[in-house]
């Protein structure tokens, strides 16, 4: 249960986040574990970003989200959100781009 909410916040924070990417819907569905107990969870993410982006700016953006949303919607203190970033989705017309 935790883990299908973790879910469910890491789309709301790549919509935010990435709303300005024309190829967010080709990014893959995050996948979520969630570790329990004693009131606290563990959640560890793995998910597509959409390039260019802030990779840093992006991958805090979507912990803080996920946290605190978590949090929000559980009643459990988070202690920890890894995130694993799988692939980076290339933006439309960077793939006809060539350096010179």
């Amino acid at each position: 249960m935790v883990a299908r909410i973790a879910v469910r916040a890491a789309r709301e924070a790549l919509a935010e986040h990435a709303a300005t990417s024309p190829r967010q819907a080709e990014l893959a569905p995050p996948r979520a574990s969630a570790t329990v107990g004693g009131g606290t969870a563990r959640l560890g993410l793995t998910m597509d970003l959409p390039y260019p982006t802030n990779l840093a700016g992006a991958s805090r953006a979507v912990q803080d989200h996920v946290s605190r949303r978590v949090s929000q919607l559980t009643g459990l203190r988070i202690t920890e959100v890894t995130l694993a970033i799988e692939h980076l989705v290339l933006s439309d017309g960077l793939e006809h781009r060539r350096v010179q």
